[in-house]
């Protein structure tokens, strides 16, 4: 084989664009953007609507039915009004009810799925994570009526959670009948997810948050506006039930001062380790439970004894408890009927948690921060009212600071706050409060309230977000220049002998093709050309098994990695989109690996520069 018969890719013309590439050649090299942004992505915004409009209506469903079972086992009469369990006259016998809802619920879990056990939320986490986002088509009917019968029995949940979760399998079960991938079942989901919490608050910007920093795992237009979209419908429904006042009201509150700034900033960080405690207490009772000598089933009607035995004792403890929220933030309830509250509250729903029932955890913990909150700033208002701090606020920045340590979700539970209150001097005590507790909450546990449970099961998750770095560098600058071709009327017998030759550019493991018009007809490998059974006298152009796979030089290492997976290549020659007639280059799997551990070992020696100048801690042992 002369030397004039191999030639580079300075000398190529005519390169054609491969039908089969279709997007993926759109989003690598002509760059028009992701395939995402088109018909696929008005899909999923279209499909977020009906899905929305579903969560609403399970929501105000949901409601009504715990409404509907609360007045039947604590009042005897027929009615779907949401009323609490308090003013039950059923003297000892209410011990009874939750002990019944607990075997309801225990033997649906057993019988029906058990997916239906626990918060709502890390379930759901762990679908989008592990499962491909495929949540049982049965647990979209099971976990609303499970939830219903355990908070109407006077279990102490909120009912976000299961509405919540009752959203996502909606979004979960129609991204599985239209055939959707699961990027976008995980985008149906969250959608759901957010609708059922918008539409059970009246919080569509927290409701976006939540799913980005729980669900989603990603902040990209193609997921985030069908969540907006699915959210913004869920509250308009509810505001036309409810209408579109502030589920918690409160007495407007006064404007902070710098000094009552940095007293909720103390306050956030006392919340943030109440958080901290919270969540171990919540998983070492799971613990207590998993070693009792009694099946999983049972469980639950022994958290409904201690839901009794407490109820008793203190009938406000049973039920959601949005009453006494409000009561709280309006400072109803103070002293130490407000403590009373809270130690009591805190041991019916951990010890009911704990056992796997149905049920949510932000109303609990809503409960929690807010009656901490408030008996700090009581206190904090009688003995140093130099700080300037008011209880009102106070409470407020406990609500929020308490569910941002919990969950790590901070920017949620700041706006959150401010969504169900509309108190407009909330938002810099509510900034400084969430963000102390997440800070104290992420230096004491590694994982949240959320994810914990994930975690135990072996399974390894990550809410952190940084920007990928193969997607910061240019398939231009990781290309080896100079593409070695060949032509495909030339004989394998000579190719095998010119690659035996060690000739430059022969150490190579895959070459472009080009045709007599010099345009390129595929790639072909040492692998296709070492087959005992080929004629050495074939033409390579007849070992071409599929059309030619380019990529762009101005596209991105990580669009040719996913090229790469997505046509099962190796190697990829490179094409100027201004002049698409050349091949300017090729990129192989090495060339990719090796501009990784560039950037590896360049992030590696950025991070020993900065402990070295005391910028960064010391890794802990």
């Amino acid at each position: 084989m002369s030397d004039h018969e191999v030639f580079t890719s300075s000398t190529t013309g005519g390169l054609p664009v491969a039908p089969s590439m279709g997007p993926a050649l759109e989003f690598a090299a002509v760059g028009k953007g992701p395939v995402e942004t088109g018909k696929r992505f008005l899909l999923i915004v279209f499909l977020s609507a009906p899905i929305a409009v579903a969560a609403a209506f399970v929501a105000q469903g949901l409601t009504a039915l715990i409404g509907l079972i609360t007045n039947l086992a604590f009042y005897g009469r027929l009615s779907t009004a949401f009323v609490s369990p308090a003013g039950h006259s059923l003297g000892p016998w209410v011990i009874v009810v939750p002990v019944l809802g607990g075997i309801v619920v225990g033997v649906m879990a057993r019988f029906g799925s058990k997916a239906i056990r626990g918060h709502g939320i890390p379930e759901a986490m762990e679908q989008v994570l592990f499962n491909q986002s495929r949540v049982p088509p049965r647990v979209t009917f099971l976990k609303p009526l499970s939830a219903a019968i355990s908070i109407g029995t006077g279990g102490p949940f909120g009912a976000e959670g299961p509405i919540i979760a009752t959203g996502g399998a909606l979004g979960s079960l129609l991204g599985q009948l239209t055939k959707t991938t699961p990027n976008e079942r995980k985008t149906l989901l969250a959608a759901g997810a957010a609708a059922g919490m918008a539409a059970t608050f009246g919080s569509p910007v927290s409701a976006v948050l939540l799913a980005i920093e729980l669900l989603l795992f990603e902040y990209q237009a193609r997921s985030f506006i069908p969540v907006a979209v699915a959210a913004t419908i869920a509250a308009g429904i509810r505001a036309a039930f409810t209408g579109s006042s502030p589920i918690f009201a409160m007495a407007p509150l006064p404007a902070p001062s710098l000094s009552a700034l940095l007293g909720y900033c103390v306050l956030g960080a006392v919340i943030g380790v109440a958080a901290v405690w919270i969540t171990r207490a919540i998983y070492a009772i799971e613990d207590g439970f998993e070693r009792l000598p009694l099946h999983w089933m049972w469980w639950p009607a022994i958290g409904g004894l201690a839901v009794g035995i407490v109820g008793y004792f203190a009938p406000l403890t049973m039920g959601v408890g949005y009453d006494n929220i409000e009561h709280i933030l309006g400072g109803s309830i103070t002293g130490t009927a407000l403590f009373t509250l809270l130690a009591f509250k805190f041991i019916s729903w951990s010890i009911s948690l704990g056992s796997g029932t149905s049920g949510g955890t932000l109303a609990p913990l809503f409960t929690f921060g807010g009656a901490i909150g408030a008996l700090i700033g009581g206190t904090a208002a009688q003995f140093l009212p130099v700080l300037g701090m008011d209880a009102g606020t106070a409470a407020l920045v406990g609500m929020a600071a308490i569910c941002a340590g919990a969950s790590q979700a901070l920017l949620a539970s700041v706006v959150f706050a401010f969504e169900t209150t509309l108190q407009p001097y909330c938002l810099l005590p509510l900034l400084g409060g969430c963000s102390l507790a997440y800070l104290v909450a992420r230096l004491m546990m590694t994982h949240s309230i959320m994810t914990e449970k994930i975690a135990r099961r072996g399974l390894r998750i990550s809410t952190d977000y940084s920007v990928d770095m193969l997607a910061s560098v240019f398939v231009r600058d990781t290309a080896s220049a100079g593409a070695v071709c060949l032509r495909g009327d030339q004989r394998v017998e000579e190719v095998r002998q010119w690659l035996a030759s060690h000739q430059p550019g022969s150490a190579h493991t895959g070459f472009p093709v080009l045709d007599g018009e010099r345009k390129m007809i595929g790639v072909i490998t040492r692998k296709d050309l070492s087959g005992a059974e080929i004629d050495p006298s074939t033409a390579l152009a007849t070992l071409v098994s599929r059309p030619p796979v380019v990529i762009s030089d101005n596209a991105t290492v990580r669009e040719a990695i996913d090229l790469m997976v997505t046509e099962r290549v190796g190697r990829l020659p490179v094409v100027n989109p201004e002049r698409p007639d050349r091949v300017t280059g090729i990129v192989t799997r090495s060339d990719l690996l090796k501009i990784y551990g560039k950037r590896l070992r360049e992030s590696k020696r950025l991070t020993r520069t900065l402990r070295f100048e005391g910028l960064l801690p010391e890794q802990r042992k």
